[in-house]
């Protein structure tokens, strides 16, 4: 774990506004976003699994490592995962390049900080993930902040059902978990 926070520390340094966070994703923010998941979920993608804090927490529910997807777009950090997680298959590319994968996931678990991203960044994102979910299966996303991590339009423009979720206090800073749905 002390590697992890190296790395990231390191990619923080370098990268601010790729990572856009202060401090990796605590074991409770994992155990939160991962709530509901197991083997019954099927086929999970994450996205921006960054060390692999989230990544610890889907497999820790029960998600069979040949079950789970990971979009990652630096370098550095899809090593790193590549060697920590056995099994589990590991994109250094964006998270539209999920379109490729064949629809029917089970969920799709995000730690990108969509809100500091471009409206049409965001909407390419969560447009990526709808093209592959299941009918009725979850987008689940957190945020810092006080409002749901998807902008208003998106959500209309997709027809999403928001679900607020847990808000983890043993997070530095504080995140809130949310899921959405096509309604």
């Amino acid at each position: 774990m002390a590697q992890d926070t190296l790395l990231f520390l390191r990619q923080l340094l370098t990268s601010p506004r790729q990572i856009s966070a202060i401090a990796p994703s605590s074991r409770w923010l994992a155990r939160a976003m991962a709530q509901g998941l197991g083997p019954q979920t099927g086929r999970v993608v994450e996205f921006g699994p960054g060390t692999g804090q989230l990544t610890r927490g889907i497999l820790a529910a029960g998600v069979a490592p040949a079950d789970l997807t990971l979009f990652e777009m630096d370098a550095e950090f899809g090593s790193h995962l590549r060697a920590t997680f056995p099994g589990v298959t590991v994109n250094v590319a964006p998270a539209q390049a999920s379109t490729r994968l064949e629809p029917g996931v089970g969920a799709v678990v995000s730690g990108l900080p969509l809100l500091s991203m471009p409206l049409e960044l965001q909407r390419a994102i969560v447009g990526a993930a709808f093209t592959i979910l299941a009918p009725g299966a979850p987008y689940i996303q957190f945020t810092y902040g006080p409002r749901p991590p998807i902008r208003p339009e998106i959500i209309a423009e997709l027809g999403l059902k928001v679900e607020y979720g847990p808000q983890v206090w043993l997070n530095l800073p504080p995140a809130r978990v949310y899921r959405f749905r096509k309604a």
